[in-house]
């Protein structure tokens, strides 16, 4: 089965689905990432790359690290949407990180400033495009992204649940919202077992944020400390999968 993750910016793929995507792959599920902007906007961690906060560098280094934690968790492809093969037919496009702000304790909202170029600000029938394009090419069977409130609430992870479900049904695909607790309709992978997997992932997205000593605690370049996640759950129509 191919199982197509498609996440707002890098280091998402890490956080909310590392453990899943390589355990997956490791099963022999072929995985592609489809990842929506580069992440321009988010802080970073203090130290050896602070210079490159709010400047083009950051770009660069955001794929870069991406690159890095796919090869750790076993994705062999990967796509930027508005870049071919992620892309229906019409000149190459980047689709910007939106940004946003804390409307309260662990839930974001739009950000003050959203540029015109933003993946929020975008004609949604564009995004469904590119990622219709990329669906196809890769042939996927299913999509896997956040739940309705991408988690947290940041605005790019609920434009992305969006407009994938869209997608997804256009296609005729199973699509599968990301949750992070138990429920008796959720299919459940008890993960920790790839703890150290995540860890070594997570360890090259060094400009976001800082994995612990203890190989199960992150600081976020906000500050956030919080555990590394690796048990994750499966709401909607993808098929029985293995959890063992």
């Amino acid at each position: 089965m191919h199982l197509c993750f498609i996440h707002a910016h890098p280091d998402d793929e890490t956080l909310a689905s590392g453990a899943l995507i390589a355990h997956l792959a490791q099963r022999g599920h072929q995985i592609s990432v489809l990842t929506a902007t580069r992440g321009e906007r988010g802080e970073v961690v203090p130290g050896e790359f602070s210079h490159l906060a709010g400047t083009a560098g950051l770009h660069a280094r955001r794929e870069q690290e991406l690159d890095e934690a796919l090869a750790v968790l076993g994705v062999e492809e990967h796509g930027f949407l508005g870049t071919p093969p992620a892309r229906d037919g019409l000149a190459p496009r980047i689709y910007q990180d939106s940004g946003m702000r804390w409307v309260a304790p662990g839930i974001a909202g739009p950000a003050d400033d959203v540029s015109p170029e933003s993946l929020c600000e975008a004609e949604e029938a564009d995004v469904i495009a590119d990622m219709v394009a990329w669906l196809r090419y890769v042939a996927a069977d299913a999509v896997v992204t956040y739940d309705a409130d991408g988690g947290y609430g940041h605005p790019d992870h609920v434009m992305v649940h969006r407009t994938a479900r869209t997608a997804a049904d256009l296609l005729g695909l199973d699509f599968a919202a990301l949750v992070p607790q138990p429920r008796d309709d959720v299919q459940w992978f008890d993960l920790e077992g790839y703890l150290p997997v995540v860890a070594r992932a997570l360890r090259c997205h060094r400009s976001q944020l800082r994995v612990h000593e203890d190989g199960a605690t992150i600081t976020h370049s906000g500050g956030q400390e919080e555990a590394i996640a690796t048990s994750v759950g499966l709401r909607g129509s993808v098929p029985q999968l293995s959890s063992e």
